[in-house]
């Protein structure tokens, strides 16, 4: 007896001990179990979590009309939503209240210079700087950029491919401004504009070919355009005529032959590249728009056929009227300009925004672009009154800059456009710019991607 009764307390030792561990195995699940849960509803919480803003006028970028009274819903990178009335959404949400604002899209220049900017000293920093210089140089004009509005560049044309390097920057979070498509060195002909020895010391120069963006046969420009691939470039830019300010004496005859123009056509296409050409004089621009070229950049002396023709290939015109006037202004400073470009800058430039005003009579597609680099940075936004000055309807001239510029980009699905689904690329000026345009230039919001780079109370 006295064993089995040992045995007997024995087993029920055992039994309670497990019972106890079980109870403590079962405690821990469920404390294990509340911290998932908890956990779970704070990522949940977080997931949801929305940035509202509200919007006294709103321009989505497609409609004609503006609207009043507008909520824009962001999470994360992406505009979720947008409402009618002042929605105050939840406690994690990040609301944001503009006053006597206007919203529209981030806004898109689809022509800088975003790696250098005009000065007297121009041509002898040639000599001086060397390509770190002007890396950092262009730090604080994307800045400026960013600021003035502007979420989104194209670049066409840069030396030692800073553009290329800029971008990449800026993608990384290195450094704060635009986001960038850039067309890394353009393309050239031999002492044609975009020729980087022009104006050089020819011995301390030598002969540059394709791979420095010069092109003198359908072979060069083939090699040019796949050199511009292995690059990291995004697009395509050539010279299809002579420039203002390069150091040649033409600013507007013809630069590349019909053999070239098709070579460098092909190529872009299977590298899945755009083209935009370079162009004052009116040859010059036919002889592109034949070629396929998406867009002519200038346009100074552009004549009723090249319009026509370019209605006809759904060509884009870019036409940078502030560069235009800020060369002329500078023609008459003794001193600014070299004495072989100060006469081009004196003739052309005043011509740009009366090509435009006829351009625009006639139907061709403009999409803004103001050759920012020629003007100072963070004046790009001076180019909408000239195009209202020259007869575009205020609202128009925001669309050239927004739903339109990302059409020319190839970035309509994702950018240009108020909608759910794009991402959150969201400015804000003060005042209403349909009413008076000078109001571009007081930009007080600036969202790129779903976060605030600027916000003015």
């Amino acid at each position: 007896m006295s064993d089995c009764t040992a045995s007997s307390n024995s087993m029920g030792s055992v039994f309670s001990t497990a019972n106890n561990l079980l109870l403590i195995h079962k405690e821990e699940y469920n404390n294990l179990k509340t911290k998932i849960l908890l956990l779970l509803m704070l990522i949940s919480n977080t997931a949801i979590a929305e940035t509202l803003i509200h919007c006294p006028r709103l321009i989505d970028g497609l409609s004609d009309d503006s609207f009043e009274t507008m909520t824009i819903r962001v999470r994360d990178k992406e505009i979720v939503g947008i409402t009618k009335g002042y929605e105050e959404g939840s406690k994690s949400d990040t609301l944001i209240v503009l006053l006597d604002s206007t919203c529209m899209p981030g806004l898109i220049d689809t022509h800088v210079h975003i790696s250098s900017e005009l000065s007297p000293k121009r041509y002898e920093n040639r000599f001086r700087l060397d390509p770190q210089d002007y890396a950092y140089a262009s730090i604080p004009y994307a800045e400026k950029t960013l600021m003035a509005g502007f979420t989104t560049v194209r670049d066409l044309g840069s030396a030692y491919n800073l553009s290329i390097s800029l971008r990449d920057a800026i993608n990384k979070g290195v450094i704060r401004g635009p986001r960038i498509y850039t067309a890394g060195k353009s393309l050239a002909t031999t002492g044609g504009h975009a020729d980087p020895t022009n104006g050089r010391n020819q011995s301390l120069t030598g002969d540059p070919g394709p791979k420095q963006g010069v092109v003198n046969s359908p072979a060069d420009a083939r090699k040019a355009v796949r050199q511009r691939y292995k690059d990291g470039a995004d697009l395509i830019k050539i010279t299809a005529t002579g420039g203002v300010l390069s150091q040649a004496t033409s600013g507007q005859n013809s630069q590349f032959t019909d053999e070239e123009l098709a070579a460098i056509m092909s190529i872009a296409k299977d590298y899945g590249f755009k083209v935009a050409a370079h162009a004052h004089g009116a040859d010059g621009m036919k002889r592109a728009v034949r070629a396929g070229i998406d867009s002519i950049e200038h346009g100074t002396y552009m004549d009723k056929e090249t319009m026509r023709l370019m209605k006809k290939h759904g060509t884009a015109y870019v036409p940078t009227i502030i560069a235009g006037k800020f060369a002329a202004e500078k023609a008459a400073v003794d001193g600014y300009f070299s004495d072989l470009v100060r006469p081009k800058a004196a003739s052309i430039g005043p011509q740009i925004q009366q090509t435009f005003a006829e351009a625009y009579k006639a139907g061709v597609w403009i999409v803004f672009g103001t050759d920012t680099g020629v003007s100072p940075h963070g004046d790009n936004w001076k180019e909408f009154g000239y195009m209202v000055e020259a007869g575009m309807p205020a609202m128009e001239t925001i669309q050239s800059a927004t739903g339109m510029a990302s059409q020319l980009l190839g970035i309509e699905d994702k950018l240009g456009t108020l909608e759910a689904g794009k991402l959150a690329d969201i400015v804000a000026v003060a005042g209403n710019p349909i009413n008076d345009i000078s109001k571009m230039g007081q930009m007080r919001f600036v969202m790129k991607e779903g976060k605030v780079y600027r916000h003015d109370q």
